[in-house]
């Protein structure tokens, strides 16, 4: 493994042999962001019944431009009468339609007069009113699985009365910092230590990405730690990820003990940033292995990694299609660069115009500077040995959820 490896070797080693989480069942109200294990049958139209789309009068079209009595009123809840013939209702958004009635004129456009109403001539049938069924009909499905619970969806379960879905659990994660110079936020830096910012950054996305993150474990520059905490590790979690340790430093002990104790997949990637990054599996008591994925210790390089390996593994075991790979965007170079032998995964915004995308990059790209990645909306992928213009076409890879 001394030769650096390609990014699409890489993927290919981390999602083989991946296992789906196992079901569980959960309230609808706690279930947002998390992934349907099951397909989801209708089990009712929405809407159930006809109704009103706005305020207004209910009708037959073949009454449109009379004078006509009004014979009901209909408030959203309530169950419409049978509409008297020649005759209009009175009909709330929402509003139950009339059996008897075809459209409704929006309250603006009537005249009245007492009971009476002047309606336009000009009406269609079937003008304003929503039809049964005309969003969900009854047996369609409703949500397949791996669909991921946003917004819509959750309102889309609420609207046939759910109350319980059956989703996949959440896969459990051990995130492991090494490196005695790392030390927490709150403790005073003393010469040569550097405070952990990889730890809350990488629990934000691994959580966004659908994970648990079960435990946080600082690992000190020793290799029989490394080796006990790694073993410990894989009691709790599904899926093991460290930050650092994975180089070929006399103090990076990580990849030596996975060799160790476990399975190394992959080593040493054809990428820039994150050349030393580290696949693999543990093996756990019950016979099972927890997979393992060794993120460089530069910031930089831990987010990249994050969004290229760890979003695609955890929807993998999420079994949620949408996010084992990231929407590719074309655009145009704001910019000029040159690669040598690794991709380049640089950090950009776009912006979109009538005349196309532009992608802009950040001035320092270096690994260590991680404010190159809190406006990034994406990664510009530059192939290896390149030479990129400004205004070349480039791929770019947006980093959405």
């Amino acid at each position: 493994m001394s030769d650096l490896q390609p990014i699409s070797a890489a993927l290919e080693a981390l999602l083989a042999d991946v296992n789906v989480t196992d079901v569980e069942s959960i309230a609808l109200e706690a279930a947002g962001g998390r992934v349907l294990a099951e397909a989801v049958t209708a089990q009712l139209d929405v809407p159930p019944f006809d109704n009103s789309a706005m305020d207004g009068y209910a009708l037959r079209a073949d009454n449109a431009g009379q004078w006509l009595p009004i014979s009901q009123r209909i408030a959203a809840g309530t169950q419409a009468k049978a509409l008297a013939p020649g005759s209009c209702a009175r009909i709330f958004t929402g509003g139950e339609i009339p059996p008897g009635a075809d459209c409704v004129v929006m309250q603006e456009r009537v005249q009245i007069d007492g009971d009476r109403a002047l309606m336009p001539a000009d009406i269609p049938a079937g003008d304003n009113v929503r039809r049964q069924g005309r969003d969900v009909r009854q047996g369609s499905v409703l949500l397949d699985a791996g669909e991921r619970l946003e917004a819509a969806a959750l309102g889309h379960l609420a609207g046939q009365g759910i109350t319980q879905v059956s989703v996949r659990r959440r896969p459990r994660v051990a995130l492991l910092s090494t490196g005695d110079e790392i030390i927490d936020p709150g403790t005073p830096l003393k010469p040569g230590q550097l405070y952990n910012s990889n730890r809350p950054m990488l629990r934000r996305l691994l959580e966004n990405f659908g994970a648990e993150v079960v435990s946080t474990v600082s690992v000190p520059d020793d290799y029989a730690r490394t080796v006990a905490l790694l073993t410990a590790a894989t009691a709790e979690a599904d899926l093991v990820v460290t930050t650092g340790g994975v180089s070929v430093g006399e103090e990076d002990h990580v990849k030596a003990a996975l060799e160790a104790i476990g399975q190394l997949d992959m080593w040493k990637l054809a990428i820039r940033p994150g050349k030393p990054l580290a696949l693999g599996r543990l093996p756990r008591d019950d016979g099972s292995q927890a997979r393992f994925v060794g993120l460089p210790g530069n910031p930089v390089s831990g987010f990249v990694g994050a969004w290229l390996f760890l979003r695609p593994l955890l929807g993998a075991m999420l079994g949620c299609p949408a996010l084992t790979s990231l929407p590719a965007v074309t655009a145009k170079a704001g910019f000029a660069t040159s690669t040598g032998p690794r991709e380049h995964y640089m950090r950009v915004t776009l912006e979109f115009t009538p005349s196309g995308v532009t992608a802009t990059a950040f001035e320092d790209q270096n690994s260590g500077v991680l404010s190159s990645c809190i406006n990034a909306d994406a990664f510009a992928v530059i192939p290896a040995n390149s030479d990129i213009a400004e205004g070349d076409a480039i791929s770019c890879l947006w980093l959405a959820g």
